[in-house]
């Protein structure tokens, strides 16, 4: 929806639903069904799959307690991503909150942050899958990630409908998995079958050196895996223009954020740690594809493998789908090349789909030159810019509600319970981790980048701002 649209809608023009319809051209083709499992799949991919391995080795079994705090500033966050979604639901999203709300420029930074945002974890999920192919066949990375790459682009050249429908039984697999290792760990602790049914016990989260072997600084250390475990559970919003009754759908979908994170981040660890030590893991390995192993049920390794194989291709499809919407809202406001706004007629944004999945290319040049260290860098820089989004969203909604109370916005349908004091909670967390990543070596290099992205980022806006001035305002 562009800065015209948003002043019609204003002054009583028409509703919110027809508006955003009517402007941005898409097809509404999500169900409540389709809705529900993108929000779920969304928020469990390589962070969990991949990066956890890495993270239980860092702070044992305390990743638990990171994993329930962080995932209740998500939370809060989701619910502030609510709030604004029922004032206005469109695939602009929190783009469109920052250019309303904080200005022009904070949507520029937003939107096209956000588009690199799922470029580059379109490159992480890619080095996770070429990563979990070797567990099968000794091929080079980036041959692995090159085929995905190609097939995921021709994947997303159909109707949003059929996307839906992909990532539908994409995150039915994810979830029938995690499901399933929970209910087997849960039947070696109850009736002792396998090679870990003697040892298996509630006491190992706390008999292995501790619940924190590491102190409290080293689960600190791990918030930034942690947070990038959560990344993408905010792409219900960009699908906010393409649903078929968002009103009712996105709420119910951000409700279920509590029971996923509370089943699948940490009851799913949990289960995991109380049956195969903590001692046993190590990073770049899957912690579920290891607890199999350890159990000596070699098939269900696999099986697990192939589960995380669908699980980083799911999050690469969620993030080529996304990337195109997010440049062709881009274009619609002016801050973006006007023929990322063509659409096909089944309404997919072709252009900003082609040149996104052009750069993923970039995925297979890392995975070629650093195998071994793509994961850590890509992860790094991901989580950096994947966070400016849910600052955004915090500030917009804070924001949003000052709005509210002077009577220039009307009120929210679904308010976030706690606001604006949850909203400034989640800010302060958020930049704990940010300090906690500038003091992580390896995660460093991502604070070394977003400078250099922030310039060439005010440099743009000023080229934008000097050529069409009328785009880089913005009029309630």
């Amino acid at each position: 929806m562009t800065s015209v649209q948003v002043d019609q809608q204003h002054d009583g023009s028409g509703a919110a639903g027809a508006a955003s319809a009517e402007g941005e051209g898409y097809q509404r083709g999500l169900g409540a069904r389709q809705i529900q499992m993108i929000a779920i799949g969304g928020a469990i991919g390589t962070g969990l799959f991949l990066g956890a391995g890495k993270a239980i080795a860092k702070a044992g079994p305390s990743l638990i307690l990171a994993y329930a705090i962080a995932g209740l500033v998500i939370f809060f966050i989701m619910r502030a991503l609510g709030e604004l979604l029922m004032y206005r639901p469109v695939s602009g999203s929190f783009a469109e909150y920052a250019r309303e709300f904080i200005g022009p420029f904070a949507g520029f930074v937003t939107g096209w942050t956000y588009w690199l945002f799922w470029v580059v974890t379109g490159i992480t999920e890619v080095t996770a899958a070429a990563t979990y192919m070797t567990y099968w066949w000794d091929i080079p990375q980036w041959v692995s990630a090159l085929i995905f790459t190609v097939i995921l682009y021709g994947a997303n050249l159909i109707s949003v409908k059929l996307f839906g429908e992909l990532e539908f039984w994409f995150s039915m697999i994810k979830v029938t998995a995690i499901l399933g290792m929970i209910l087997i760990c849960a039947g070696i602790l109850t009736i002792g079958f396998s090679d870990a049914g003697e040892t298996a016990s509630m006491t190992m989260l706390w008999s292995e050196g501790g619940f924190f072997p590491k102190g409290i600084g080293g689960t600190l250390m791990t918030l930034q895996i942690v947070m990038f475990a959560f990344l993408a559970v905010e792409l219900v919003g960009v699908t906010a223009g393409e649903s078929k009754d968002p009103k009712v759908t996105l709420p119910k979908a951000i409700n279920t954020v509590p029971w996923r994170i509370a089943v699948f981040y940490v009851g799913a660890l949990i289960m995991i740690l109380s049956v195969v030590p903590w001692t046993h893991f190590q990073p770049g390995v899957s912690p579920f594809v290891a607890a199999f192993e350890q159990m000596g049920l070699g098939i269900g390794a696999a099986i697990v493998n192939f589960v995380v194989l669908t699980a980083a291709l799911s999050s690469c499809n969620s993030g080529m789908y996304s990337t195109g919407r997010m440049l062709r809202d881009l274009a619609l406001n002016g801050q973006g090349p006007k023929v990322f706004t063509k659409l096909t007629k089944s309404g997919t944004p072709l252009v900003g789909l082609t040149f996104s999945a052009a750069l993923m290319l970039v995925g297979v040049w890392i995975n070629y030159v650093a195998p071994g260290k793509a994961f850590e860098y890509v992860v790094s820089f991901a989580t950096i810019s994947g966070m400016w989004a849910w600052i955004m969203i915090l500030v917009s909604q804070i924001r949003y509600r000052r709005a509210v109370a002077r009577g220039e916005a009307p009120e929210s349908e679904f308010k976030a319970p706690g606001a604006p004091f949850t909203s400034w909670f989640a800010l302060l967390f958020i930049g704990m981790v940010i300090v906690m990543m500038g003091i992580d070596e390896g995660a460093r290099v991502s604070l070394y980048c977003a400078p250099l992205w922030a310039l060439l980022l005010g440099v743009s806006y000023l080229v934008l701002k000097s050529r069409n001035p009328e785009n880089a305002s913005f009029k309630r």
